[in-house]
């Protein structure tokens, strides 16, 4: 008995591998929309955090100590603030222009496994940068 070949029976294979190779690049564009959805969730959380303490030194520009404070106990979610070795503080007093900048810089850490490969490392710096007037009497 001979069996003969149907003319769409190798085509099933070629959608199979179709399928797998769309698929593939569906989940790299699905992982790369959650890691910058979690870069933009840590960019507003480190922006909310620098804007309050702009704002305590605008109030106060002579304490450092308290900025700071207030900056890392700003939020805990979804950055761990407390920790100094990815978020980073720099505050700026300017004395003649009465302005006090706060920039907060955190180092995101990307969850998707090809951006080691493609820029080097997978940790991206975000910074936000706040400047507030000093509302304290003496601008000094």
């Amino acid at each position: 008995m001979k069996f003969i070949k149907h003319p769409n029976q190798q085509q099933k294979g070629q959608s199979l591998v179709e399928l797998a190779v769309s698929f593939v690049v569906l989940l790299l564009l699905l992982g790369g929309a959650v890691d910058f959805g979690r870069a933009f969730f840590a960019f507003v959380a480190i922006r909310d955090a620098a804007q309050e303490g702009a704002v305590y030194g605008s109030l106060y520009p002579n304490d450092t100590n308290g900025i700071d404070f207030r900056i890392r106990h700003s939020s805990d979610t979804p950055i761990d603030m407390t920790n100094t070795s990815d978020v980073l503080i720099n505050i700026t007093k300017s004395c003649c222009q009465c302005k006090i900048t706060v920039q907060v810089t955190y180092n995101f850490r990307s969850i998707m496994p090809l951006m080691n490969s493609i820029f080097g490392s997978g940790i991206f710096p975000i910074p936000a940068t706040v400047t507030n007037t000093i509302l304290s009497p003496n601008c000094n």
